[in-house]
């Protein structure tokens, strides 16, 4: 039981920006996506959110195709969060992330439960009854996340549950940044397969099961963050000189640019 793309392309215009892309994203397990700007990250995740069609290759999620899934039993399974959700209705936030619920019928009752701690969860409890149109960049990214969170709460029954995050914290502050994902580990520890694209190396080391290092629309490595994330690596994509070594207070690799 996987979500998976399998020798994915995808064109848009005139440049071909994911080339014979394979990924596989297993329930329990955080994997990452990092990689230079360009480097077709964005549209991975955008292709396995139903934003886009491939060119070739197929997406599959436990061996069926993604696009065979009826709508409501795929959004009750894969809920994604894209850089950007535009929202220009004066909603509370306690109604943007009621949003998520709409695939499932639980009742009101459970909702209302399921949205207050999906606020939780996010750090945002004090944002329930504002005006989405009136919170910062941040405190709307918070909210877009509390959405997807109530989107797949609760186990469903048809499967397990997949989170699509893409660059979940470029607007957050560094407290939210570990929020966030500290979250996506404890979903992941749940069974939730999270799929995450994130630019700082470090914080792919510090949360990743596995990390895909992209470029140029393909994949370069692939592999636990050990394998993945060495100085002649880094150097080959970046073109930047780092040294790598172990954190001097938790169990993971320290990136240090020269």
């Amino acid at each position: 039981m996987t979500l998976s793309a399998r020798s994915v392309s995808l064109t848009l215009g005139e440049n071909t920006v994911l080339d014979a892309v394979s990924l596989q994203v297993n329930p329990g397990s955080v994997h990452v996506v990092v990689g230079p700007n360009g480097a077709g990250k964005s549209s991975l995740l955008n292709l396995l959110g139903g934003q886009h069609s491939p060119a070739q290759g197929e997406l599959v999620l436990d061996g069926e195709a993604l696009h065979n899934w009826p709508l409501q039993a795929l959004a009750r399974r894969l809920a994604f969060l894209p850089q950007q959700s535009a929202l220009n209705f004066p909603f509370t936030s306690e109604e943007v992330v009621a949003l998520g619920r709409y695939p499932h019928s639980s009742g009101d009752q459970r909702d209302r439960e399921i949205i207050s701690e999906a606020l939780s969860a996010v750090g945002g409890e004090e944002m329930k009854h504002r005006l989405y149109t009136s919170l910062s960049g941040g405190e709307q990214q918070r909210v877009h996340l509390a959405r997807v969170l109530a989107q797949i709460w609760e186990p469903s029954s048809a499967g397990e549950r997949y989170l699509l995050l893409d660059e979940p914290t470029a607007a957050l502050d560094l407290a939210h940044q570990h929020l966030t994902l500290q979250m996506a580990r404890g979903l992941s520890r749940q069974g939730v397969g999270v799929l995450s694209v994130l630019h700082d190396l470090n914080l792919a080391a510090q949360y990743a099961d596995v990390i895909s290092l992209l470029d140029r629309g393909r994949v370069v490595t692939q592999g636990p963050p050990e394998e993945v994330l060495t100085s002649s690596v880094i150097q080959g994509v970046y073109k930047v000189s780092v040294e790598i070594m172990r954190h001097p207070s938790q169990d993971r690799l320290l990136i240090v640019s020269d």
